[in-house]
């Protein structure tokens, strides 16, 4: 079993050994977001047109404060002066990053099956989404605050996909569950069982 949390909504995360759960998630998870200083809207990878580069970055919990690594393996504090105006510049948008949740917090979320269709980059559909009923206080989740997966599910969504593989990131989950395909053998003590 592994155990991630992601400090950033739609960066990347960080494997933990052990966190607190509670009715907000775990403790430090996407607590912070980037609103489009523009919009007001929350940064969000399912509009992958817009935020594309969104999940190249890398969040982790450094002391109390969360540090931001970026794909050339320079970095940055959230609490540096400027950190906004460089996560601007390599987003191409115009961003604030936030603890605090708009309280009408909506996000853009483009149709998945025409992304498949059409790829990344096209211009979709997009849904608005709101998150303001939905997230618990001061936090950035647009669904629920805990999310967990299978390896047989990822193995399923890998066997249909194009390319043949799957990231877990991809789905950014806090807990990917070993599971055992049939006929495989597990180790207990010292007998061996098959599923």
């Amino acid at each position: 079993m592994r155990l991630r949390r992601y400090p950033v909504k739609s960066m990347l995360g960080e494997d933990v050994s052990h966190s607190d759960v509670d009715a907000a998630g775990l403790t430090h998870d996407r607590r912070l977001a980037l609103i489009h200083t523009g919009t007001g809207k929350v940064a969000s990878a399912k509009n992958p047109r817009t935020w594309r580069a969104l999940p190249t970055l890398f969040a982790e919990m450094q002391d109390s404060t969360v540090r931001i690594t970026f794909p050339d393996g320079t970095s940055i504090l959230a609490a540096d002066p400027g950190a906004d105006d460089a996560l601007s510049a390599f987003l191409d948008q115009p961003v604030t990053l936030t603890a605090t949740p708009p309280r009408d917090a909506t996000l853009d979320r483009a149709v998945p099956e025409e992304v498949l269709r059409a790829g990344i980059s096209a211009e979709v559909p997009v849904q608005i989404i709101s998150i303001a009923g939905i997230s618990p206080a001061s936090t950035f989740f647009d669904f629920a605050p805990l999310h967990m997966l299978t390896r047989s599910t990822l193995a399923e969504i890998a066997a249909h996909s194009p390319s043949g593989s799957v990231h877990a990131e991809r789905y950014r989950p806090n807990i990917i569950i070993d599971t055992l395909t049939p006929g495989s053998t597990r180790m207990t003590g010292t007998t061996a069982t098959s599923a």
